[in-house]
């Protein structure tokens, strides 16, 4: 298990119709140079995404889902390091939720306001872990050149 404290850092962003988010998120971060960057909290709305559901593992990645309709953004937690490991949960016009990892498509229907913290002391990096078959978050501290 790995862990670490850190000095927080805080950043607002408002994206707009259209912009795809997972790419708007990872410009800004480019942007702005952030090594430990993870999302506060996000609201908002999309007219499509496209997610991996649960039950897909490292051999077999294909449980993917595309959305195209409008979904209010419940929740979007995750860490955005250049391998952005991002959950969303989003509610139908009925109030249905459903939600799974982020692989991209999310595009804005009228806002998407994001605060996003960065662990200031931190580094966010990934590493192929073989127990998973997946990139997986290293934790580090933060040097003087990183």
């Amino acid at each position: 298990m790995a862990s670490a404290g850190s000095a927080l850092k805080v950043h607002a962003v408002r994206f707009g119709p259209g912009q795809e988010l997972l790419c708007s998120l990872l410009a800004f971060v480019e942007e702005r140079n952030l090594k430990a960057p993870f999302i506060i909290t996000c609201v908002g709305s999309v007219t499509k995404a496209t997610l991996r559901l649960a039950n897909a593992t490292a051999g077999n990645t294909n449980e993917v889902i595309h959305l195209d309709e409008r979904f209010e953004i419940v929740s979007l937690v995750g860490t955005l390091n250049k391998e952005a490991h991002l959950h969303i949960c989003l509610a139908d016009k009925e109030g249905k939720t459903l939600g799974g990892h982020v692989l991209g498509d999310l595009e804005v229907f009228t806002t998407a306001e994001v605060v996003i913290g960065e662990a200031s002391d931190l580094l966010f990096d990934r590493q192929m872990d073989h127990r998973t078959g997946f990139p997986e978050l290293v934790i580090q501290p933060r040097s003087e050149k990183n």
